[in-house]
């Protein structure tokens, strides 16, 4: 089945009775942020009486903007204990991994480069991307190894400091 963004009165959107997620203020004001930054690019699931199953965060965030109408999606095609599972997983899988911290270090490195100014929207407090820029450069092991291995040399492990004949 095709989902179809449609743009719905912010008014007719209803809350759920409870939120499964906690959403604080300054986590509503970063949602606000970064839609003014970067568009609402997320639209907001909601059932066939506009109830919300997922989005929250961005509706409070929406209406904090003060905006008219928001971009949703009609999930009508689940059944109620499809909508009440669904509104579980997609509020916990995307907490089930973590940043690749090398990875997640460039992109700030980068970022930084082209406008510092948008790392506050990142959603990461100030001393979380400080220290991520900071993290040390990893060797790349592998090829290292590869070439003591070559060679018959000594390792020394830059995690522990031991060392390792090869």
């Amino acid at each position: 089945m095709a989902l179809e963004i449609t743009s719905l009165l912010i008014e007719k959107i209803k809350l759920p009775e409870q939120s499964l997620k906690e959403h604080p203020k300054k986590q509503i004001q970063q949602i606000a942020n970064s839609i003014q930054a970067f568009g609402f690019n997320d639209p907001v699931a909601i059932d066939e009486n506009n109830q919300i199953i997922e989005g929250v965060g961005r509706v409070l965030a929406a209406r904090l903007l003060g905006l008219k109408d928001i971009p949703v999606i009609s999930l009508r095609h689940l059944n109620a204990a499809q909508k009440k599972a669904y509104r579980i997983a997609h509020n916990k899988t995307c907490q089930n991994s973590d940043f690749n911290l090398e990875a997640l270090r460039l992109e700030f490195e980068a970022l930084s480069q082209l406008d510092e100014s948008m790392l506050s929207l990142s959603g990461f407090e100030t001393a979380e991307i400080n220290d991520l820029l900071l993290l040390p450069v990893l060797p790349d092991l592998d090829q290292e190894l590869t070439e003591a291995m070559k060679q018959g040399k000594t390792m020394i492990c830059p995690h522990c400091g031991g060392t390792v004949n090869v």
